[in-house]
């Protein structure tokens, strides 16, 4: 596409080129004509347009925010500085990130793939809690992160029609399984291994 648009840009070049030259050797002319400006203008803005175009195309658009980029993405956000809460509302179809605790929330403007998430933890008996949230500007909260300035952030598992997925606190990239039963056998096994590293959740 880039070359295409190199080949109609250097043609019509050369057709602005030719009509100069036309007339510059006609002495008789001593000034353009409306018409033959408005031409120039047309060229102009096609050679304008076609190069915009061209960079427009080179440009990669952003990933969708998905489970198993999601805080990856946060991190990476210019928002993003250190400590933050990131939060999703109407089944997960808006999500807001706030900086700290006291800032406003500020709407998460990059594509989102998170709809109809449902968000389980872990409770003091090891058992699985599916989570309930507060509602914002009266629509039900279905995701709550937050993200601290030690690196950590809330350790979650979360679930669609696809997959489970489990997000760790500390280390390590989001994981995909079969189902939440399997995700949490996982988290149980990586909370057991981070104790016996000397690490702490």
């Amino acid at each position: 596409m880039v070359e295409k648009s190199g080949i109609k840009t250097s043609y019509l070049v050369t057709v602005t080129n030719n009509c100069m030259s036309t007339l510059k050797g006609n002495p008789l002319r001593k000034a353009f004509s409306l018409v033959e400006l408005l031409i120039v203008i047309m060229i102009v803005g096609l050679i304008y347009f076609l190069g915009f175009s061209s960079i427009s195309i080179g440009k990669s658009k952003p990933k969708p925010l998905t489970p198993l980029n999601l805080k990856e993405s946060i991190v990476k956000s210019k928002l993003f500085n250190g400590h933050a809460t990131f939060m999703c509302t109407n089944k997960c179809k808006k999500c807001y990130l706030r900086q700290g605790i006291s800032s406003p929330f500020k709407p998460y403007s990059s594509p989102i793939d998170l709809t109809d998430i449902t968000v389980y933890t872990l409770d003091e008996r090891e058992s699985l809690r599916e989570m309930e949230y507060e509602r914002y500007k009266d629509e039900k909260v279905c995701l709550v992160i937050d993200f601290y300035d030690n690196g950590s952030s809330t350790q979650l598992i979360l679930k669609n029609e696809e997959a489970a997925y489990f997000l760790p606190s500390f280390f390590g990239k989001a994981k995909q399984f079969d189902s939440v039963s399997d995700a949490k056998t996982y988290w149980l096994k990586d909370v057991k291994t981070v104790s016996d590293a000397g690490g702490y959740y």
